[in-house]
């Protein structure tokens, strides 16, 4: 989790955070493409490397030192088997959150503002945003932002 407390150019403290999150896959109207979540797509993937793993361990194992294997396989086979973990970190959705205590105001109260955007990159970049339009504009969200007011 990513913190930082930048303060605006209308004086206001504000705290920006990013942090994966863990929700499960969204259903019905705030489905997006998200064929990569649930159980059944854990299940085949992991099915899958295991087919794959035993097959790639078992042949120099069975074929009892008489085929040399090259360095490059046991390469290639670690960097199959660690495509889909990296594939599945670097494309998790991630929730940033800009909030502050007070408005510049008497009465008004704290203002809390969410989004949602997914990939580490792309989480990166837009709490940079997030964090500029604070310092130039005095507000989080700007017109394509992810980011929106919450009560």
């Amino acid at each position: 989790m990513a913190r930082k407390t930048v303060v605006s150019n209308d004086g206001r403290t504000w705290e920006v955070s990013r942090r994966i999150d863990w929700s499960p896959p969204a259903m019905g109207d705030e489905f997006e493409h998200d064929v990569d979540g649930g159980r059944g797509a854990v299940v085949m993937v992991i099915c899958a490397l295991v087919v794959f793993g035993v097959a790639v361990i078992a042949w120099p194992l069975l074929s009892q030192s008489q085929v040399h294997v090259p360095i490059w396989y046991w390469l290639a086979f670690a960097v199959i088997l660690g495509f889909f973990p990296v594939r599945w970190y670097l494309r998790r959705p991630w929730k940033i959150v800009a909030e502050t205590e007070g408005h510049y105001g008497q009465d008004a109260g704290r203002e809390h503002w969410v989004g949602k955007v997914r990939g580490v990159s792309r989480a990166q970049e837009e709490m940079r945003v997030v964090i500029l339009s604070l310092r130039q504009r005095g507000t989080p969200g700007h017109a394509d932002s992810p980011l929106q007011p919450v009560n």
